[in-house]
């Protein structure tokens, strides 16, 4: 397979509804994914993410535009090309009426793979979800994190080139996607490649190469997450809090900051040189501050805005 082949995504549309109700949902996006990267795709709710993911595997038929999924022209060849891919959707779709064990060999039944190779990959993708001794659980009996972990073994049934992961630890707490994280470190260093979309954006960070920023359907940055830091942010933050944020934000912050912005009760101040700020800050009564350098949901919020999606 070629290094381009993994997948291609050329001059995508799709659009729901006609006339003054019609809704353009992505709307000629392009972008392509080298073999072995994570690549993230990013966008607030409603951006087109899942619409996307759909389109990429087949499952949704675009307006137009052209889909190259491991080698194959989607939606025409969507069914041998998704043999060759992993899904962990948003939402854990794991069958109540099995257990852990049986839901992998039910799964792995749909690739045409034989029962005796499932049995044989089951314990290594049981002990990579560090659910061994769960194997003969029922899907009521785990946790949270032991469903997500298990929804990515069963993903991995079929030892797929590409896998696809719609918000993976959503709903998780802290210790569950450090786990996940880990685990999909360890994909990525057998050569596997990734398409994430995530609302955390220091997993995005932590874990993709390169990032795909898309809102109202459309491409609006891409490259990977210092670089694009790099280019639309300002090297440093202080937020600044407390009952006087903003009465210090107009008088003397907004002169001193190459960009201001409010959001609350705090005063965001974006600049490459941060002492000044800080020594005014010192200064002031009734404020408190955080000076950090600059991260991905700085870049976030500001190529998307800070209002509210539903």
């Amino acid at each position: 397979m070629s290094e381009s082949g993994i997948l291609s995504v050329v001059n995508l549309r799709k659009s729901y509804g006609s006339g003054a109700s019609k809704n353009m949902v992505v709307d000629g996006l392009s972008f392509s994914l080298r073999r072995g990267e994570c690549y993230g795709l990013l966008g607030p709710n409603g951006a087109g993410k899942t619409t996307t993911l759909r389109l990429c595997l087949g499952l949704t038929a675009p307006d137009s535009g052209q889909v190259t999924l491991v080698g194959r022209r989607i939606p025409e060849e969507a069914r041998p090309a998704r043999l060759r891919v992993g899904v962990v959707p948003q939402a854990d779709n794991l069958d109540p009426d099995f257990t852990v064990e049986e839901n992998l060999l039910v799964f792995g039944r749909y690739f045409g793979i034989g029962d005796d190779e499932i049995k044989a990959r089951i314990p290594k993708l049981l002990e990579f979800a560090n659910l061994a001794a769960k194997k003969d659980a029922r899907i009521i009996e785990l946790s949270g994190g032991m469903k997500r972990r298990l929804t990515l073994a069963r993903a991995l049934i079929n030892d797929p080139d590409l896998i696809f992961m719609d918000e993976p630890t959503t709903g998780l707490d802290p210790q569950a996607r450090h786990m996940i994280w880990d685990r999909l470190k360890s994909l990525l260093g057998e050569g596997k490649t990734i398409v994430l979309t995530t609302h955390f954006m220091d997993e995005a960070e932590r874990l993709c190469d390169r990032l795909g920023v898309i809102d109202h359907g459309q491409m609006i940055a891409e490259g990977s997450p210092r670089a694009l830091i790099g280019q639309h942010i300002e090297a440093e933050v202080v937020e600044v809090y407390g009952d006087n944020a903003q009465v210090w934000g107009e008088a003397e912050g907004r002169a001193m900051a190459a960009r201001m912005e409010v959001s609350g009760e705090t005063v965001f101040c974006y600049t490459n040189d941060a002492q000044p700020l800080l020594a005014s800050l010192h200064a002031t009564a009734g404020v408190r501050y955080l000076h950090r350098p600059a991260n991905l949901e700085d870049l976030f919020l500001k190529l998307t805005g800070r209002e509210m999606r539903d």
